[in-house]
């Protein structure tokens, strides 16, 4: 009876929470922490974690192409991840053998037009992950619907540190201007294709840091963060809502904000500009709900205030 009752309380909360979004993140990256402890608390080995942790991963694919998030990258090997025991690193790159194999040939990947895509120092790996990797990029290469990105071996200050090695190295051999060089040269010798700004992070397992994943893509963009104590493999569809809920939430204060500081600086400009500078504001306005606009009388005065 109480389970019963606890999936109808859960039920209504998740229509409850779907009800309350209104638009979802573009691209959502999730650091899947808790495999392991999930498998202790439960008698289990570490890789029946890992495995729990990757049916998890398949609803959340799910999940989002759901809500209409249209890239979603997943945390799922650290360069870290190479110091764990022999054992259970083989049994996780055997997982990922499997995973990467049956996501490339199941029919829901084609329907949905999803492109699997590898990233980080991936010629660290074994061959046969590496196999695995070609084998999925290969078969949803044409794809644009919808990005999954798979990061292994990865780690962000890598990632920025190889960059910066590679524009270095093509200024020294006079390939490149220095001045030349701007947020496009770096973003091309990240990744072979382009990768979105992330809007949204997620993390599992109760820690509160986001472990060096996607610098460049995600603390450059802002991106809102969601921290949850579920471990992976319990990670829920209430979890997730409440992660795009708390993206929704960030993005309209961040607009009030925004629109409250263009009302400001109006305040500070002359007659022959107030024109431009009101339709500045008006966009930014648009752009709330009714109830949330900022009032206009505050530009008058904010601007009677600064020619006193």
């Amino acid at each position: 009876m109480n389970r019963w009752l606890h999936r109808r309380v859960r039920s209504a909360y998740e229509r409850l929470l779907a009800r309350e979004i209104s638009g979802a993140p573009t691209h959502v990256a999730v650091i899947q922490d808790g495999n392991r402890r999930y498998a202790k608390r439960r008698g289990d080995d570490a890789p029946d974690g890992h495995r729990a942790g990757a049916e998890t991963t398949e609803r959340v694919l799910e999940w989002c192409q759901d809500v209409g998030v249209e890239e979603l990258t997943l945390y799922a090997f650290s360069t870290e991840n190479f110091d764990r025991p022999p054992e259970e690193r083989e049994a996780l790159f055997d997982l990922l053998c499997e995973k990467l194999r049956e996501f490339a040939d199941a029919d829901r990947v084609h329907d949905n037009e999803v492109c699997i895509r590898g990233i980080g120092d991936i010629d660290r790996l074994p061959e046969r992950v590496r196999d695995a990797v070609n084998y999925a990029e290969s078969r949803t290469r044409e794809y644009d619907r919808f990005v999954l990105n798979i990061a292994l071996a990865y780690g962000g200050r890598n990632e920025l540190l190889c960059a910066a090695r590679s524009v270095s190295r093509d200024v020294a051999d006079g390939e490149l201007e220095p001045e030349a060089v701007d947020v496009e040269t770096i973003e091309r010798r990240l990744y072979d294709r382009p990768v979105r700004d992330v809007d949204l992070i997620i993390r599992t397992g109760g820690d509160e840091r986001t472990s060096n994943f996607l610098p460049w893509h995600a603390n450059g963009n802002e991106a809102a963060v969601f921290f949850c104590t579920p471990y992976w493999p319990e990670f829920s569809k209430t979890d997730f809502l409440r992660a795009v809920r708390t993206y929704e939430h960030r993005e309209q204060s961040w607009r009030r904000t925004r629109a409250r500081r263009a009302i400001a600086l109006l305040g500070a400009v002359s007659e022959p500009e107030l024109a431009d500078a009101r339709s500045v504001v008006s966009r930014f306005r648009d752009s709330l709900p009714r109830g949330e606009r900022p009032d206009e009388d505050a530009l008058e005065s904010n601007r009677t205030t600064e020619t006193r």
